[in-house]
């Protein structure tokens, strides 16, 4: 069965930088698009960052663009998230997600097949 498992969370100043990793197993990673997405406490689950199967080509949301960096290594099944310039408003659990449907770029939850357990980032002031 397909397993995503993210790791690199964790409790962090602002202005900090933490490298979230998710690992994939049970499927041919190397051909499917991935995506990064957050839940804070009471809001819905929104769309971070974005990758082709190829790592050719990242999408970021408007609020992490020059912040984040969405990168993968298909040897290692693994898809990565460099968080730097971190600030509070960016607590939340990160997922990642595979996409089995389309070339990528997707920023909507119900786009996207399987899901991580997920890891809390939480950015002190």
């Amino acid at each position: 069965q397909v397993q995503l498992v993210e790791s690199g969370g964790g409790l962090v100043q602002a202005g900090g930088s933490l490298r979230l990793s998710c690992a994939a197993s049970g499927l041919t990673f190397s051909i499917y698009p991935m995506g990064w997405f957050r839940q804070a406490p009471g809001k819905e689950r929104e769309f971070v960052a974005a990758i082709t199967w190829s790592g050719g080509t990242t999408y970021y949301a408007d609020s992490v663009k020059g912040r984040f960096t969405i990168s993968r290594d298909n040897a290692k099944n693994t898809v990565y998230l460099q968080m730097n310039s971190l600030k509070p408003e960016d607590t939340a659990v990160y997922y990642c997600a595979v996409d089995r449907r389309t070339t990528g770029g997707r920023r909507r939850p119900d786009e996207y097949d399987y899901w991580g357990q997920g890891t809390q980032v939480t950015v002190s002031s």
